[in-house]
């Protein structure tokens, strides 16, 4: 019997260690988002000689469906691209602001901000842009037909989906918010008489709908037509500003991807109005020469000095980023060497540097939470980093009447007063001011890493203004501290953004020796709950490993 068993642990053992080796060798392709209905459909585009790009455009509008809080139609973002052959591309769809909006418009008579008006109303709204984006994208890059990549939401929609016990959980503790925030409207994501449970089943008829027009009209079956009409009653409602007009001028906007060096690794991001390609590079450079391996990952020596790189890079921030349409963003400035460690400089190892003491930099030349991401390759090497966004989880929580989806609340990312924080804590000053058709600032910041030349890391995620200082650690934590894909996206992690001056810790981050030797030093730590939802992919010598991250629903998929 006992021989049984070890026989039996044996084989056990073994079909565990095939299964780890499967999922290290998805050499055809790999899809890592949200959502795993909308990774299946990835996967499923892949499997039909779709490249990455196809399946880039099949997983936004699956993720419409199934990620309604960040997932959408009704919002914007940013995507990442590098070819097989190494060609870089980056195309912005941010959202922007409606033609009437105007620098004051959140602020009273006496010159103070109006609570809420910037987040949950029907004037928090920029222009869509995620539309836009995916049939430019789809334009320029794509092989499929793109009715072919848009039907998979549409039967999501139309038959629905089960729900998982997360998103029930999501659903049911905005209901309340819901109601209030559409009197009398009827709408898919609200149970009337009882609460959403785990393995319920979610249609969105009027959602289909909308996705029928898109799929037959491209662009049009959504900037025109009866989606925009439904878009413009829906602003009258409420004193919105988006107008017919401000829809049929919205374009996507492609540009030259942000590049830098990390040791011997190739960096590729997402340039202004994203702060967030920016910011990562400074970061990098700013811990480059210093020995993080020796430290170890979330060691004091190695917590302080990313501290410090951090809260410089979001004093730069505050001053020098918005919409390079519309202000000269001093990039090269930003991204000097001498710049980035003249910044350093005033760090010293005897105590914490007060924010108070931290002013964005000068130079001499001057030449300005809820996201979702996902990470492509298909079987060519193809690769596409994409994160999209509402701002808010369930953005502004008003759907747009008859079209089935959920508008967004980015305007609150512009800065409605100067020195005035934004709702993820987040300085701003007069590049980001709000000015008609320009786009907010953010900081997304969908990224594709190179070694010796070749494809080695995509990587992204939500988290408002921890989007940057999470992709940053998550590629310290696989470069630095040899962690694998997953481990590096579910590994602990803590933030600094200069304003508030404490360091924010995931719980567990931090152990009770590292933080006591941090808070002598003047660091006090805050903890809270999670940091991002990390998912990325890394090329390794048996295929493409995936990391999902564990605090949410994420899910890799590979074949």
């Amino acid at each position: 019997m006992n021989v049984t068993f070890k026989k039996l642990n044996f084989v056990l053992c073994f079909l565990l260690l095939i299964n780890c080796l499967k999922a290290q060798n998805n050499k055809n392709g790999m899809v890592v988002c949200a959502y795993p209905d909308a990774s299946k459909i990835g996967v499923d585009i892949l499997k039909k000689d779709g490249n990455a790009v196809d399946a880039a455009v099949a997983v936004q509008f699956a993720l419409a469906v199934v990620h309604p809080s960040a997932g959408n139609i009704g919002g914007g973002g940013f995507m990442v691209f590098r070819s097989s052959k190494g060609e870089t591309n980056t195309l912005d769809f941010r959202e922007k602001a409606p033609a009437r909006a105007t620098t004051n418009m959140y602020l009273d008579a006496e010159g103070n901000i109006i609570p809420d008006l910037s987040l949950a109303s029907h004037m928090a709204s920029g222009v869509p842009g995620s539309v836009d984006g995916m049939v430019e994208a789809h334009h320029k890059y794509g092989k499929l037909k793109w009715a072919d990549l848009v039907q998979p939401a549409i039967d999501l929609a139309t038959n629905g989906y089960k729900i998982t016990a997360r998103l029930a959980g999501e659903l049911n503790r905005t209901h309340d918010t819901f109601i209030k925030a559409n009197p009398g409207k009827p709408y898919a994501l609200v149970k009337k008489d009882e609460q959403w449970k785990e393995g319920d089943v979610l249609v969105q008829a009027d959602l289909a709908k909308t996705l029928e027009l898109i799929r037959d009209n491209g662009r049009a079956g959504f900037y025109g037509g009866r989606v925009a009409d439904e878009i413009v009653a829906e602003m009258k409602l409420g004193n919105g500003l988006i107008s017919k007009t401000d829809l049929a001028n919205y374009h996507a906007v492609w540009r030259k991807a942000i590049k830098g060096s990390y040791k011997n690794y190739n960096i590729i991001t997402m340039p202004p109005p994203s702060s967030g390609g920016i910011a990562l590079l400074q970061l990098l450079k700013s811990v480059e020469k210093y020995p993080l391996h020796r430290w170890g990952y979330n060691q004091d020596s190695t917590v302080r000095l990313i501290v410090e790189a951090e809260r410089r890079v979001y004093a730069d921030r505050s001053t020098y980023l918005g919409d390079p349409d519309f202000y000269k963003v001093p990039v090269d400035s930003l991204l000097r060497p001498a710049y980035i460690d003249s910044r350093m400089s005033s760090f010293s190892w005897n105590a914490a540097t007060p924010s108070s003491s931290i002013q964005a930099g000068k130079f001499v030349g001057y030449e300005s939470d809820q996201t979702t991401h996902y990470s492509i390759v298909d079987k060519d090497g193809n690769a596409v980093a994409i994160t999209t966004t509402l701002n808010g989880s369930y953005g502004s929580k008003i759907f747009v009447g008859g079209a089935g989806f959920l508008l967004n609340n980015e305007m609150d990312d512009f800065s409605s007063k100067p020195g005035t924080p934004n709702m993820y804590g987040l300085i701003g000053g007069r590049a980001n001011r709000i000015q008609p058709g320009k786009r907010m600032l953010s900081c997304m910041t969908p990224t594709i890493v190179e070694k010796d030349g070749k494809l080695f890391m995509v990587v992204g995620t939500p988290g408002g203004a921890t989007i940057i200082t999470s992709v940053f650690q998550t590629i310290l934590n696989v470069i630095e501290f040899d962690m694998n894909m997953q481990d590096a996206v579910a590994a602990k992690r803590f933030h600094h953004q200069w304003l508030p001056d404490n360091i924010q810790s995931e719980r567990g981050a931090l152990n009770a020796g590292t933080r006591t030797k941090l808070e002598k030093k003047g660091y006090p730590v805050k903890e809270q709950g999670a940091i991002g939802r990390v998912d990325g992919i890394l090329k390794t010598k048996e295929g493409y490993e995936g990391g999902a991250d564990p605090r949410g629903d994420d899910t890799k998929l590979g074949w």
